[in-house]
């Protein structure tokens, strides 16, 4: 599912796509759907270097809607009440993270509802938030941001599952244009508007950067044993547990024929994944680098 890194603000995503008065629809929350953590393994946490990590919290505070959980000497973790979704280290030496490098393409943060993505919408719009592309992926729906140290983000809520379109054993994706209009139709005149990451926000997917896609495939199904959900032509792959869309998304469209990663780079640090089945932590490295831990759920 590459996406269009057209830079866009709120409002000028308004302004190409319209608003709507029409009337809210009944909204399907996440206590409704089978969700990502329902799968036997799923992401818990993300984990990434930074050069300012207050800077970098702060927007995750303020943009994204995360609290503080937790902070120690270097570090602080930001999450939903008390659940951790984002480590941010601090890594001042660090050279800037390089796109075309293995890493982090983006932390992909699940919404309960349709609603609370739309209400994140009309702020980002209110606000003249940057984003970098809003798409309609069949399974789900998402608007895309960088953070000022380059980490891609997606906000994104799903569609029930029932909804999803199959290709036999997999699922159907594709990437076509967001209804913005149909999106922030979703909300009513007296709609209390966004206050941050509501209760039940987690971390749905992590999309890597890797130098093939084929091998990660190998990878993760033979490592960790995730199914393969969709190819995107020879680029991009698409796997997970449980049947979900995605768990983890591995793309070389910047990153074909990358090494493995600079220790020396900021960006990604780990990615945290919850397993049913573990019973101790496990630490796995991909082909290029990228760190993957596996913590019993």
């Amino acid at each position: 599912m590459p996406i269009n890194r057209r830079e866009l603000t709120g409002a000028a995503l308004a302004m190409a796509l319209g608003t709507s008065g029409a009337a809210a629809r009944t909204e399907t929350r996440m206590s409704d759907l089978q969700t990502a953590g329902d799968a036997p393994v799923s992401v818990g946490s993300v984990g990434i270097k930074a050069r300012d990590v207050g800077t970098l919290a702060s927007y995750y505070k303020d943009v994204i809607g995360l609290n503080e959980v937790s902070r120690r000497a270097g570090a602080i973790v930001l999450g939903v009440g008390d659940r951790p979704l984002l480590e941010i280290e601090e890594f001042k030496t660090g050279r800037p993270d390089d796109p075309r490098s293995a890493g982090l393409f983006h932390t992909a943060f699940l919404l309960p509802s349709r609603s609370d993505l739309a209400r994140w919408a009309r702020r980002a719009i209110e606000r003249q938030i940057p984003v970098t592309g809003a798409s309609d992926h069949l399974v789900s729906e998402a608007i895309y941001l960088d953070d000022p140290e380059g980490n891609g983000i997606e906000i994104y809520a799903d569609r029930p599952r029932s909804a999803w379109p199959r290709e036999g054993d997999t699922v159907k994706m594709a990437t076509l244009p967001l209804d913005v209009r149909g999106l922030l139709a979703e909300l009513g005149p007296s709609d209390a508007g966004w206050t941050g990451a509501p209760e039940g926000s987690l971390v749905g997917h992590v999309h890597l950067r890797v130098g093939d896609a084929a091998e990660a495939e190998t990878w993760w199904n033979s490592e960790l044993g995730f199914d393969t959900m969709q190819h995107y032509g020879g680029s991009a792959v698409f796997l997970a547990t449980g049947g979900y869309h995605h768990h983890v998304g591995a793309n070389s469209w910047q990153s074909a024929g990358a090494k493995h990663r600079d220790a020396d780079r900021t960006g990604l640090s780990f990615v945290e994944f919850k397993s049913r089945n573990a019973t101790s932590e496990s630490v796995y490295e991909d082909p290029w680098g990228n760190v993957i831990r596996v913590v019993p759920a």
